[in-house]
């Protein structure tokens, strides 16, 4: 397979008239089309339709996925519900990117890594992602500060211009960054945010708030009675218009009086970010550096401690035929010769390693074994 790439639409909002089911059809005679959906795979070749006018024109969301690790999510918001100037200070390049149309915002994230392995297969799909779109839009912007922290990692890898990343503030910082919704937690994963750069921006962000209980009948009776009559004339002319999903939450978010996670104002530079990523970074790794050689350490002694019975292991597994167990003999002996020499016994071994090797001398698997770990 030269390429892969996988286009996937999702009408949320309102279904598509047959009249645009057949606008699409005419850019793809094999795409999957339905009055809500529009999927399609390409090995060669590619969609003749362009994605962000496409979006504009019909769809709430777009996923795009390649082999070549290009991750691209598209969402597409009533302007009411989400404003351009709160999405802007989470822009950056073209990572992040948003725009409106008459009616509505929309958001454009990508994610590119030349580097990393693409998984043939891979459960590429708008599932685990659509809903950051309803958190978007009853004001929570975690998704908007993790897209930037993906955008500011990747950044990092093209640039080293210090004084562009001081002179970078930060956006402002969403509540509960340390305790991220299921879509966040898989947005995070498609747009490959950093888990360092993650933990040190989830610092300075207050804590999420508890959330409502639902409240009953009797307690929204009140509340809806004390809406102005403009507003309630205005939502139920939206309700007359016709089906409207996402109105119900928006109505419930009002009554309930529950502003989405609160934002701290963003303190930091971009480059305090990433210095304290790296710090962070690489005292994890001294960490676990250090826990895998006392492990080692342990390892070691236990075999300095039973010396002989580990000969009688290695000798059971060479005694057979199995190339896998003449692996696993050669890795004790390799275990047993750095035991040995921490305890003194370094003569020892070299003495019961050269009559191993004199018996087994009429073996080139085995004798090549040894001398591929230096087992002289």
């Amino acid at each position: 397979m030269s390429e892969y790439q996988y286009y996937e639409f999702q009408a949320l909002d309102r279904p598509l008239s047959h009249e645009e089911q057949a606008q699409l059809r005419a850019i793809s005679t094999r795409a999957r089309i339905t009055a809500t959906s529009f999927i399609n795979t390409y090995e060669w070749g590619d969609l003749k339709g362009d994605p962000r006018r496409m979006t504009e024109r019909h769809f709430d969301a777009h996923l795009y996925v390649t082999n070549w690790d290009t991750h691209r999510l598209m969402l597409r918001l009533p302007k009411r519900t989400l404003g351009l100037p709160t999405v802007q200070p989470y822009c950056r390049d073209d990572r992040v990117g948003a725009w409106t149309t008459r009616t509505h915002l929309l958001l454009d994230l990508t994610s590119e890594d030349e580097e990393g392995d693409w998984v043939e297969g891979a459960d590429d799909s708008l599932a685990a992602l659509i809903g950051v779109r309803d958190e978007l839009a009853t004001g929570d912007l975690r998704p908007l500060y993790l897209a930037w922290l993906s955008a500011l990692a990747a950044w990092e890898l093209e640039d080293d211009d210090e004084e562009e990343y001081r002179a970078c503030p930060e956006p402002p910082v969403p509540a509960g960054l340390g305790e991220l919704t299921a879509p966040q937690r898989a947005l995070a994963d498609f747009l490959r945010v950093n888990e360092d750069l993650l933990a040190v921006a989830a610092q300075a962000g207050p804590t999420a708030p508890e959330k409502p209980t639902k409240r009953t009948k009797k307690e929204l009776a009140p509340l809806i009675a004390a809406l102005p009559q403009k507003d309630k004339d205005a939502l139920l002319l939206r309700l007359a218009l016709g089906p409207e999903p996402g109105l119900r939450t928006e109505l419930l978010h009002r009554l309930n009086d529950t502003a989405a996670p609160a934002t701290a104002p963003g303190r930091r530079s971009a480059a305090a970010l990433l210095d304290a990523a790296h710090t962070l970074r690489t005292e994890r790794r001294q960490r676990a550096e250090a826990d895998r050689a006392a492990a080692r350490a342990q390892h070691l002694a236990a075999l300095a401690d039973d010396t002989e019975s580990v000969w009688q292991k290695i000798e059971a597994h060479l005694a057979t035929r199995k190339p896998s167990a003449h692996d696993q003999a050669v890795t004790l002996l390799a275990d047993l010769r750095d035991a040995c020499a921490t305890t003194g016994r370094h003569t020892d071994f070299r003495r019961r390693l050269t009559r191993l090797r004199e018996a087994n001398r009429h073996r080139p698997g085995i004798v090549q074994r040894l001398d591929r770990h230096d087992l002289r």
